[in-house]
């Protein structure tokens, strides 16, 4: 069964010219909101209220890409929307971040799922931090982009989930539910 996707908007907060410091203690005010998230680059504070859609589709879009990481036999540290950080830079939450083989302070994979802002624009907070691979999903379209020496590249492929199949990944995606998701995601792997 598919779902009409409507965009909700996830509530957000812009507000420049802070140090590093104000950030770091604007930051631990919201230690215990996990429906908040903090982002930090060049003296530019974004803060944003999650909505209801946005972690239903980050843990299908999780549980799916982690589905996948395992029946491939691959070795992942899913980090989830742990804080990357680079001292005075930049500081991100993804929606789902992994580690491919150990864990590490800044993870080899970051996605994000873009309602209100974000997508491309946020590819230079994530350069800052030195992020591989990160996806967007918007409008139910994942796009990709993986870190060259020159900046952020857009690819077809996944560099790190080779033979991932993102046409059925999407169609699983937008899935009335979670288990109609995963049996449709596995069936679609078993063929390929």
């Amino acid at each position: 069964m598919t779902q009409i996707i409507d965009k909700p908007k996830d509530r957000r907060f812009v507000h420049s010219g802070l140090s590093w410091k104000q950030f770091k203690s604007i930051q631990s005010g919201f230690s215990g909101f996990p429906s908040i998230r903090l982002f930090y680059y060049q003296g530019t504070l974004e803060l944003a209220s999650t909505s209801p859609e946005r972690e239903i589709f980050k843990s299908i879009i999780g549980y799916l890409v982690e589905t996948f990481f395992l029946e491939q036999g691959m070795r992942i540290i899913p980090t989830g929307s742990m804080t990357q950080e680079r001292e005075a830079v930049a500081s991100v939450q993804a929606d789902e971040s992994y580690c491919f083989g150990e864990s590490k302070p800044i993870p080899d994979l970051s996605i994000e799922i873009v309602f209100s802002s974000g997508g491309e624009s946020k590819l230079e907070r994530y350069q800052a931090l030195g992020v591989p691979e990160v996806w967007f999903w918007e409008d139910g379209v994942f796009a990709l982009y993986h870190l060259r020496e020159s900046g952020y590249e857009r690819i077809t492929q996944s560099e790190f989930a080779s033979g991932l199949d993102f046409a059925l990944l999407t169609r699983c995606v937008v899935s009335a539910d979670l288990t109609d998701a995963v049996r449709e995601f596995r069936r679609g792997m078993a063929q390929d």
